[in-house]
């Protein structure tokens, strides 16, 4: 997985599906990218993306 920087935020880009996954940040989450990229622990993978998007609100 690779993080895009776009105009209005960042994406990550699934290299194996060969589309955009989750949702558009404005900061670059890196600790998501490196779980996604890494150990790839779901409990922790849904830890972040609830924490991530509850900063958007």
């Amino acid at each position: 997985m690779v993080f895009e920087h776009l105009a209005s935020g960042y994406r990550i880009w699934d290299n194996k599906a060969r589309r955009w996954w989750g949702d558009l940040y404005e900061l670059c989450p890196d600790d998501l990218l490196d779980e996604l990229n890494g150990a790839r622990d779901h409990d922790k993978i849904t830890a972040l993306l609830k924490r991530y998007r509850a900063e958007k609100r």
